[in-house]
């Protein structure tokens, strides 16, 4: 999955929450929360636009950025597949658990 390559970096995590939090923002306003050149913005914005992570809109000469609820919707589809097969793993290893408890009641019944 590309997004988790976008994301390997702390720059581009921090451009996503920011996202997630203030909604669409343009590029400018981007790179103000940030001691990084303009180009190196862009450059981050590029990997994350092609992860789908982000969506561009352009508007005159500005260029507004937002989240891309597919992309996203791409990150939390894997992150619930993979919950639940550790929960199934967790069932499984409950009921084994279950079993073996059984097992030492019923030997402890029968050496008495």
């Amino acid at each position: 999955m590309e997004a988790f390559a976008a994301l390997r970096d702390p720059t581009r995590i921090h451009i996503v929450e920011m996202l997630a939090a203030g909604g669409q923002m343009p590029v400018h306003e981007i790179g103000s929360h940030f001691s990084v050149t303009p180009p190196a913005i862009s450059q981050h914005l590029k990997a994350l636009r092609e992860a789908n992570l982000v969506c561009v809109e352009v508007r005159a000469q500005q260029r507004l950025y937002s989240l891309n609820p597919a992309g996203i919707g791409e990150i939390e589809d894997w992150v619930s597949k993979v919950r639940q097969m550790w929960m199934q793993s967790f069932d499984a290893l409950d009921e084994v658990l279950k079993q073996e408890t059984k097992k030492l009641k019923r030997r402890k019944r029968s050496s008495r």
